[in-house]
């Protein structure tokens, strides 16, 4: 990824919390009153024209060519269902190259869903479901009716007030850190109501039914989407369940079956299953490596020839803004900023920076130390947050005069040193070892009577969770077989 865009890697990471069971953080601007179907004012047209750079630079970057084509061409004409606009033209799809599973829309005709979102569907109506449902937030004109109780509650340059229960958990170390490191973009996502997610839902139904797709793929694509959060937990070792505080939307088992409810039991349409994955075909998949991956507890950037492990116990996510770490014990985030060549002056700006304008934060103490072969400083600062007292490390290596990186963690006073592996295990990497990260890929094959679904699963470029992987990725539940002479997505590795 391009080297400024490593400080913005964090938003996507916390977001797809969200995403993985809500089509995404649903991220709105603020909007007006007007109800359902009114088309696109030119204050809305302005609006989300003035945000749109900002919302793709910090997913990534946007996808170009036939892919990304094609996206926008099911979106447009399934967002021209709305009543928003007239001409599919009139609406901006965007494919955001973002490992994350996310969809979003604003006012103004502009629609977002990442290129990982759309790996993860298996025909065209679960692409247009998708995206008629993150439309019909915006033809409903929930932003204008959240923005009242909507905060700029962002962590570590996170956006949104979902940071504080997905990432931290409504905890005192997690309230005093989201009351803490208010800083990074401006900008607001707000997240839906219960009640509106199921009208966005409906719409949703509505639009694929006008639009003469099989409207029962809302309700596929929102099981996908719930089994695969419940995978990602299960690799990770998590339960895999969803708190009832971590998400205002409706729990997945229920929200499927309402969405099947809308769909009606006489339900059919067009789902154009093989067009869909001949178009998808070859799309990358997972992290890319320009923007660094994630192997096992390990991180890559073959870009910034650096690597570092996580411990066992802790997860990471890769977003837009930075590389998330999350574990029981404490949390943090791999970043970078502005370096001028002194170490001591770039760890005691970015604590400055994570207590926000206004604030003061400072370390105790600077020590000095290296770090395979690295020069690095780091610094400790002791925070009450109100209901207990809480570290917050920064802790900074340097690479060259005029690039460095940072780790900034929080945990319960006394428990800094869980993040002692990890803060040692910063290295350079050599130029063999970044030309061995390449990224996956979808490739899209046919069932020969031989195949089974343990053979081609063990095609798949993961050394865990093959067959589980495979089956989330092709909607196969319980315990299904392959239909021979029927196409299936693998995930490999690009030669």
């Amino acid at each position: 990824m391009p080297q400024s865009n490593l400080t913005r890697r964090f938003t996507g990471a916390v977001l797809a919390g969200v995403a993985s069971l809500s089509l995404g953080a649903c991220a709105t601007m603020p909007g007006s009153s007007i109800q359902p179907g009114t088309p696109i004012s030119q204050a809305e047209a302005q609006q989300g024209a003035q945000y749109h750079e900002q919302f793709v630079q910090e997913f990534g970057g946007a996808v170009r060519g036939p892919q990304a084509d094609y996206v926008v061409q099911v979106g447009q004409n399934i967002a021209v269902q709305s009543g928003l606009a007239t001409t599919p033209d009139a609406f901006r799809v965007t494919l955001l190259n973002s490992s994350i599973n996310n969809a979003f829309a604003v006012p103004g005709g502009y629609v977002y869903v990442t290129r990982q979102l759309v790996g993860l569907m298996n025909n065209e109506a679960e692409l247009a479901g998708v995206l008629g449902h993150e439309v019909g937030h915006v033809a409903a004109r929930h932003s204008a009716r959240r923005q009242q109780t909507a905060q700029r509650n962002q962590l570590l340059g996170v956006l949104g007030q979902v940071v504080s229960g997905v990432l931290l958990g409504d905890s005192a170390l997690g309230r005093g850190a989201a009351n803490l490191l208010n800083t990074g973009t401006q900008l607001a996502t707000l997240s839906y109501s219960r009640s509106q997610e199921t009208e966005a839902d409906q719409l949703g139904v509505n639009y694929l039914r006008t639009a003469g797709y099989d409207p029962s793929a809302m309700s596929t694509v929102l099981e996908s989407l719930a089994r695969q959060n419940a995978l990602d937990q299960q690799l990770q070792g998590q339960q895999a369940t969803v708190p009832e505080w971590a998400s205002t939307h409706p729990d997945p088992a229920s929200r499927v079956a309402a969405a099947r409810n809308m769909a009606g039991p006489q339900a059919g349409g067009v789902l154009n299953r093989e067009n869909f994955l001949s178009r998808i075909n070859g799309l990358t998949y997972d992290d890319d490596p320009a923007q660094g991956v994630i192997e096992g507890q390990s991180f890559i950037h073959p870009q910034f020839r650096l690597t570092f492990s996580v411990p066992q116990g802790f997860t990471m996510s890769n977003g837009a803004q930075a590389v998330s770490i999350t574990g029981g014990n404490g949390q943090g985030q791999l970043a970078s900023a502005p370096f001028s060549g002194n170490l001591d002056t770039y760890v005691q700006q970015v604590f400055q920076s994570l207590a926000g304008q206004g604030g003061a934060l400072a370390p105790q103490a600077l020590q000095r130390t290296t770090v395979n072969s690295l020069p690095a400083v780091y610094g400790t600062a002791r925070v009450n947050s109100g209901q207990q007292q809480v570290d917050v490390v920064v802790f900074a290596y340097q690479f060259s005069n005029s690039q460095a990186f940072h780790f900034a963690t929080i945990s319960p006073v006394g428990g800094a040193g869980v993040f002692n592996p990890m803060f040692n295990s910063m290295r350079r990497i050599s130029a063999a070892e970044a030309a061995e990260v390449v990224p996956r890929r979808i490739e899209v094959v046919t069932a020969a009577r031989a195949d089974s679904v343990q053979s081609l699963a063990r095609r798949m470029a993961y050394t865990n969770g093959q067959v589980e992987r495979f089956r989330v990725l092709n909607g196969l539940s319980g315990n299904a077989e392959l239909v021979p002479g029927q196409q299936y997505k693998i995930v490999v590795r690009s030669n």
